[in-house]
């Protein structure tokens, strides 16, 4: 994977702790608004998406993590145990990166510190119109895993759209922070 384009990011991928909670809940509403292209979505009664997040402080399953890029929110992801086939463990709920910080490699990079943070069986989805995420995942897991994962499109249960699933354990990890 190529180095970050602009050496002037300082990126840091941190698990969220609690006092990132309303930074990740204003984020996940820039995320849900980018994806209403894709997903049938409303506001409430509130003018906001909503996003229930509780569940990544109160469940030892998820993780949530959040991208800074020179001590500012750039990013999140949000990983948890609901996956489509029984034999994995980890799914990649959500994962966003603001638009000023793409197109330059981070979002490539953050991402392989999460997967690094978790070693085990992993799925990556992506909705069937959102065609800008079926071209980076492939990407990203296919130089993260040296073309050893699964290419499934799953058609029922709890996800359908294409989905990519590997094995990171035994890797070399990666720091948590690039310095």
């Amino acid at each position: 994977m190529a180095d970050l384009q602009d050496t002037a990011l300082d990126l840091r991928v941190m698990r969220a702790t609690p006092s990132d909670r309303l930074p990740l809940q204003h984020m996940l509403e820039l995320y849900q608004h980018d994806l209403s292209e894709y997903w049938d979505m409303e506001l409430d009664e509130h003018g906001l998406y909503g996003y229930k997040l509780d569940a990544y402080w109160l469940n030892a399953n998820y993780h949530p993590f959040v991208f800074r890029v020179n001590g500012r929110y750039a990013g999140f992801a949000l990983v948890n145990d609901i996956v489509c086939r029984p034999d994995n463990q980890y799914w990649m709920a959500q994962y966003f990166v603001l638009r000023r910080y793409r197109g330059r490699g981070l979002a490539q990079h953050a991402a392989l510190q999460v997967f690094d943070t978790l070693p085990g069986r992993w799925e990556v989805a992506q909705v069937p119109r959102n065609l800008p995420a079926q071209a980076f995942w492939p990407k990203v897991i296919a130089g993260y895993t040296g073309n050893n994962f699964e290419v499934a499109r799953w058609q029922d249960g709890p996800w359908e759209g294409p989905m990519q699933c590997f094995d990171n354990r035994g890797r070399a990890s990666y720091p948590l922070a690039i310095d």
